[in-house]
């Protein structure tokens, strides 16, 4: 396969690297709004990709023993404690509060914001463009893929990622996340964690028609009262051209930890080779001169 675009916006990043006539791109919508914090989708997850248990202790912050996505959680609940009224759902749907329990403290009522994260699945993937053994490639369906036997270890990709997504196994140290559940896309089948939630908080299909819901559902929440509301990942000109994984936040994304301004970090290579070549070649042409120089200062004396 190849992957002949860094950076700006893509609209084709299957048939850019190199699927002929691929289906529709597609991925995840999840609306955090909705979240009810069952840990349903981390539990799906784990059992159709046959993932290792991640222990039964919390982390002591939350009701969370997960604590952040790794080579062994490709699905992560976020559990974010604040002090906020509840939110509206989605029209005809039954009231879903993020208010629990209507909880009252010194502060007065509060609310957890739960959000399920999962890998972007990035337009411009930069774990797919620093990866020496084309274990990481790009499906028909737009999205990237670790293939775990042909890993070799070497862990370039893990810094390379903006999110903080992808990790290697302490067992291995090969590379793992999330597939999109390649293998149930190939048989006509969503992927586990959405097929689990039971809110409709992690919406899966064609990318294109997500977004359209998306903005929909934002302009519902606005009317509503909600001028908080926001999505995170879903313009294609943004610093990884638009995520094939994105979501409606009620706060800032530094508050679900995600990075307020993601920029694809290979974005640069071709100017940073650019420079390098120059560099090499002003470095050359110095020795060069360091040895011919001589020789002519030699000769000028003979005469």
């Amino acid at each position: 396969m190849t992957h002949s675009q860094l950076s700006g916006p893509e609209p084709d990043p299957a048939g850019d690297a190199g699927h002929a006539d691929p289906p529709p791109r597609v991925g995840f919508f999840t609306d955090t709004s909705v979240c009810i914090g069952c840990k349903a989708c981390e539990v799906a997850c784990k059992e159709w990709n046959a993932l290792p248990e991640d222990g039964f202790t919390l982390t002591g912050m939350s009701y969370d023993n997960t604590a952040g996505l790794g080579a062994s959680t490709w699905r992560h609940v976020a559990f974010i404690e604040q002090s906020a009224p509840p939110v509206p759902a989605p029209e005809g749907r039954r009231e879903l509060p993020l208010v629990q329990d209507a909880a009252q403290s010194a502060g007065g009522e509060f609310r957890w914001l739960m959000s399920s994260d999962v890998c972007k699945h990035c337009t411009h993937a930069a774990c797919l463009d620093v990866c020496p053994t084309g274990s990481l490639f790009r499906t028909e369906f737009g999205s990237v893929v670790v293939q775990e036997d042909i890993c070799n270890g070497c862990g370039y990709c893990v810094p390379a990622c903006p999110y903080g997504v992808i990790e290697q196994r302490p067992s291995d140290g090969r590379a793992f996340k999330c597939t999109l559940c390649y293998d149930r896309l190939g048989a006509g089948q969503e992927p586990a964690c959405a097929k689990a939630c039971p809110t409709e908080s992690i919406q899966f299909g064609p990318l294109d028609e997500l977004r359209e819901r998306a903005a929909l559902r934002v302009d519902q929440l606005h009317a509503a009262g909600v001028p908080e509301a926001r999505l995170y990942g879903h313009d294609p000109t943004d610093g990884v051209g638009g995520d094939g994984a994105f979501f409606l936040l009620l706060d800032e994304p530094e508050v679900y930890g995600l990075p307020p301004d993601p920029v694809v970090t290979t974005r640069d290579l071709p100017a940073m080779w650019k420079h390098a070549a120059a560099a090499a070649l002003s470095l050359a042409g110095g020795v060069a001169l360091s040895f011919t120089l001589p020789a002519l200062t030699r000769g000028r004396v003979r005469r």
